[in-house]
């Protein structure tokens, strides 16, 4: 059923839909009893120039469940393959319809998709539906994610539906309209190389470079082109994960997009107390994607984009596995320069000093067996709060705090310089893991939105507000014991 919905601004082009069938299926979302409104993103809506003012929230409720489809749109679910904790399987959005492409007045392409809309054809034994707390999550986050400076997915609304859906329990069912730049992941190509249909490669390989990188020079081989942006976007993603404290979770290769975003907020976290093997997912039992591991799953994914390509890179196998090689060697040293380049960025050091190295080597051992604050940390570097823990009043971080200023004093550069520098890379407030739980319990449970709202809110500038219950590193019962979970 088509409503006219010509008034709010969308503009659709499904350029996707033009590419081969095999990479997609056409699929309506599954109507829900009773949608309801309950977060909407006024001002991503404004910035997608789209005009919500002559709807009520009814009616928005309405659209973005999938119960009414606006014209222009062409409803589809879109294939995919994956390495789910390194274990290959085919997939595919077995709980999403990517309702179409819309375009804005300055020209940028957005995917607009409901997650958590039903079964699709790629469902399997799955419901189609994610339970409203999990979409409520991808929604804080994500927004959080756009505050802090780190490319992601965005959300437009979250829908309640009115129905009921079983995982160990009965929870109420939400759909999240999710905008993206695409939804095209390192998955995308591995199902086309599974199912060896090497002419779809080649075209989602031109698609993809025109779509994502059309400002970039061409390679005369186009895989050649998009193996080395692909490299370098992802390593960027990672090192501005690292540099908030951020754990995807779930950094399985269905969910590492093309584009360089941040997607599928499932299991995630943020690290408070410094453990490079923090890990709070609790499908992630090996600890296969902690913290520090992000850069070496970062290395594997693209190992695995690497070898959907293998057919397109050179004339044999054998020198298209050695250029792949190649290419793929580089990934460590220009991870390892772009993440000494990010501390030194929160450390506020500008230029080379012989004891850079050793310095930082020297903080990050610190702060592991002391137990600091991540966040904190870089924090009281900039502006000696005192009340940001005892911690800091140690002999061996006065060391350390002598140390830096030394350093510091070495920049040959002003004071407002290096702390511009601390300040644009060094949040004063992340999404601390019991102020999330505590809001989405609030929300979910209680249908009480006043939290999630006002957290929402303050952390839409992470960089310029700062509150005292975002200071404190959480309790036991979000550290040792805490888990995080997918929401499937």
């Amino acid at each position: 059923m088509n409503f006219n919905f010509d008034n709010i601004g969308l503009n659709f082009d499904n350029s996707y839909s033009n590419l081969p069938n095999i990479l997609m299926s056409e699929t309506n979302p599954i109507p829900v009893k009773l949608p309801k409104l309950q977060v909407f993103n006024k001002k991503l809506g404004e910035d997608l120039n789209l005009n919500f003012d002559k709807l009520n929230c009814s009616n928005i409720a309405q659209l973005f469940s999938g119960n009414l489809l606006p014209s222009g749109s062409k409803s589809i679910a879109q294939a995919y393959a994956g390495h789910q904790f390194g274990f290959f399987t085919m997939l595919g959005d077995g709980r999403a319809t990517l309702l179409g492409e819309h375009i804005t007045k300055k020209n940028k392409r957005f995917d607009i998709q409901l997650k958590g809309s039903g079964r699709t054809p790629y469902s399997r034994n799955g419901d189609g539906r994610a339970t409203l707390t999990s979409v409520l999550r991808e929604y804080l986050i994500s927004e959080a994610m756009h505050g802090l400076g780190v490319p992601t997915t965005r959300s437009l609304s979250v829908i309640s539906t009115g129905e009921y859906i079983r995982r160990e329990k009965d929870y109420m069912g939400g759909i999240l309209t999710r905008i993206a730049s695409s939804h095209i992941r390192v998955g995308t190509f591995q199902y086309l190389s599974m199912k060896g249909d090497i002419d779809t490669l080649k075209k989602l390989v031109d698609y993809c470079l025109k779509r994502h990188f059309s400002e970039k020079n061409i390679d005369i081989n186009p895989s050649i082109t998009l193996l080395k942006l692909v490299l370098r976007t992802q390593i960027n993603l990672i090192i501005e994960w690292m540099r908030i404290g951020f754990i995807h979770g779930v950094m399985n290769t269905d969910n590492m997009t093309i584009s360089g975003e941040t997607i599928d907020y499932g299991p995630c976290s943020f690290m408070d107390y410094y453990n490079p093997k923090t890990v709070f997912s609790s499908i992630d039992t090996q600890g296969r994607y902690n913290f520090k591991n992000q850069e070496i799953i970062c290395h594997w994914n693209i190992s695995r984009f690497a070898e959907t390509l293998i057919p397109l890179l050179a004339n044999t196998e054998e020198k298209a596995i050695e250029l792949g090689k190649k290419i793929i060697n580089e990934f460590t040293s220009i991870f390892n320069q772009k993440w000494k380049s990010m501390i030194k960025n929160k450390l506020g050091f500008i230029g080379d000093s012989p004891g850079d190295d050793v310095f930082i080597k020297n903080l990050f051992n610190w702060m592991e067996e002391n137990k600091a604050d991540y966040t904190n940390t870089f924090r009281f570097l900039m502006n000696n709060q005192k009340e940001l823990g005892n911690v800091y009043e140690k002999k061996s971080f006065t060391n350390l705090l002598n140390q830096w200023e030394k350093r510091i004093n070495i920049n040959n550069s002003s004071k407002l310089n290096y702390l511009n520098l601390m300040q644009s890379n060094n949040p004063l407030i992340i999404p601390r893991n019991h102020l999330v739980e505590r809001a989405l319990y609030n929300a979910s449970e209680e249908n009480n939105y006043d939290s999630f709202k006002a957290l929402n809110e303050q952390l839409q500038n992470p960089y310029n507000l700062d509150y005292k219950n975002f200071q404190i590193p959480q309790s036991t019962l979000y550290t040792k014991n805490y888990k995080t979970f997918c929401g499937t």
